[in-house]
């Protein structure tokens, strides 16, 4: 269902029930709904926001347009988790419905202080000439899950950037409380700029200085940028769009990536010896990644499976866009792995020999193993006529490709439908889970890692071995009863 501008922005309360209702049924008709991947129950779900552990539990939010498939007036929707696995949602969302946020409330992150959770977001505001005004504002959320939003600006717009101005993320670095903040300058290249709270008070926000990572400046804006550390380690995760493919190669339609550095010093806000630029995620569909210290210790990461200027096939059906599993990010030999937390185990219903299977019911986990000399050639989704989503695992080589050209419905094809990657040590394990209209594949434990979106047809649901051969287990995965 195509929606006008004016629809798009139109006020929440001004939506009638009918409507509700009746996309509400056709995004239950979808053939693709997945089991345990986060989706919204109708409407575009995009970004993962305010990732954080509060109140004995994990939240989460999402970027929210509950009223069609079109990127509107946005809201964010709560979602709790005793196990980073299991999100229920809650009946807390956060509304596009003050001054400060009025055509809305845009990605941010989430920290608790004291015995409340703050939500640390972009107001979104148009003028009477459309003219874009983002704010950095706030809002906290009691343990009942009360929301009362913070009337004032916490950090505005430099002199020195455009009005693209966005996504908060808010971390703690040795007892002091920082923030990034993506940006595109007046020169239009895409930037991330530093502040820090005073005495820890999340009202009050100076300004230290842009983060030195030894930017490119070939992307015309930076989004969703994420400064984590392992063992002190930092790690900054972000999204250039635009960055020049001299750079580093890539073929979605914008990149998700990362740099391990050496060190940091808040102080010149810069983040020493950023070793190269690297893709996140080698699939088709990874964005917007929300990556936290917990409180545990674990470094914890969760995307959007989506991209912008996308269509996927779901809009028919009147939803769009799901979130990938949790993973822990950990450094190994100078390589950053992300792998899904333990408790994705629980999902693990029985367990088979794996072979071949002419059918499933597309929800299952494949942990594999291929001698080091040794070939596998794949199709997962595949039907009686060998048309699938083609994996090919070659140690001999060092390559892992994934096709999706002949499998379920086409979409997105001026972005290609191969990516491939290089495996600097031979590949041992493959990790597969397939949800639906889901995979996420996770070569020696998350060393590399392809997450994408595919559309089955009918029938094809099977398991096809074309050459080579691969040991290891297929196990059937139950989420219970999910709701959205």
């Amino acid at each position: 269902m195509l929606l006008t501008n004016e629809e798009r922005y139109r006020p929440y309360e001004d939506w009638s029930t009918e409507h509700i209702e009746k996309i509400t049924k056709n995004t239950e008709s979808s053939p693709w709904r997945t089991s345990f991947h986060i989706e919204p129950p109708h409407g575009l779900l995009n970004d993962p926001n305010g990732f954080s552990y509060f109140n004995g539990k994990w939240n989460l939010f999402y970027q929210y347009f509950p009223f069609g498939v079109a990127h509107g007036l946005k809201s964010w929707f709560h979602t709790q988790s005793t196990d980073l696995v299991h999100f229920e949602p809650t009946r807390v969302m956060i509304y596009p419905d003050t001054r400060l946020d009025s055509q809305g409330v845009y990605s941010g992150s989430a920290m608790q202080f004291e015995d409340k959770l703050f939500l640390f977001y972009t107001g979104n505001v148009r003028d009477k000439n459309w003219l874009r005004h983002s704010y950095q504002i706030g809002a906290l959320m009691s343990k009942n899950g009360k929301i009362q939003k913070i009337d004032k600006i916490l950090i505005d717009k430099p002199d020195d950037t455009t009005d693209h101005f966005r996504d908060p993320q808010i971390f703690n670095f040795k007892g002091n409380c920082y923030a990034i903040i993506g940006a595109q300058n007046i020169n239009k290249k895409g930037i991330i700029k530093l502040y820090k709270a005073v005495d820890n008070d999340y009202l009050n926000w100076i300004y230290i200085n842009d983060l030195n990572f030894d930017n490119d400046l070939t992307s015309y804006m930076i989004e969703c940028p994420n400064l984590v550390f392992i063992n002190e380690q930092p790690i900054l995760l972000y999204c250039p769009q635009g960055l020049d493919k001299n750079i580093l190669e890539y073929d979605n339609i914008y990149p998700n990536m990362y740099k391990i550095a050496q060190s940091f010093d808040p102080k010149t806000a810069t983040v020493f010896n950023p070793g190269p630029l690297e893709q996140l995620d080698y699939g088709f569909e990874c964005y917007a990644t929300q990556a936290i210290n917990a409180p545990d210790g674990r470094v914890l990461a969760i995307s959007w499976l989506g991209l912008p200027d996308i269509k996927y096939p779901t809009e028919r059906y009147d939803y769009l866009g799901c979130l990938s599993l949790v993973k822990e990010l950990k450094i190994n030999n100078g390589k950053l792995y992300q792998y899904p937390v333990e408790a994705i185990t629980s999902l693990r219903k029985d367990s088979q020999v794996f072979k071949e299977k002419k059918e499933t019911n597309n929800v299952y986990e494949l942990e594999l193993t291929v001698e080091k000399d040794g070939y596998i050639e794949l199709l997962l989704f595949s039907d009686l006529n060998k048309k699938g989503l083609k994996l090919v695992i070659d140690p001999a080589n060092e390559k892992v490709s994934v096709d999706r050209k002949n499998c379920g419905e086409a979409f997105a094809l001026e972005f290609g439908t191969k990516r491939h990657c290089h495996i600097d040590n031979k590949i041992t394990t493959t990790n597969i889970f397939v949800d639906k209209s889901v995979f996420e594949i996770f070569i020696n434990k998350g060393e590399k890692v392809f997450s994408g979106r595919i559309f089955p047809c009918q029938g094809e649901t099977g398991i096809t071995i074309l050459a080579g051969k691969a040991t290891g287990n297929y196990y059937s995965l139950d989420y219970g009863c999910k709701t959205n």
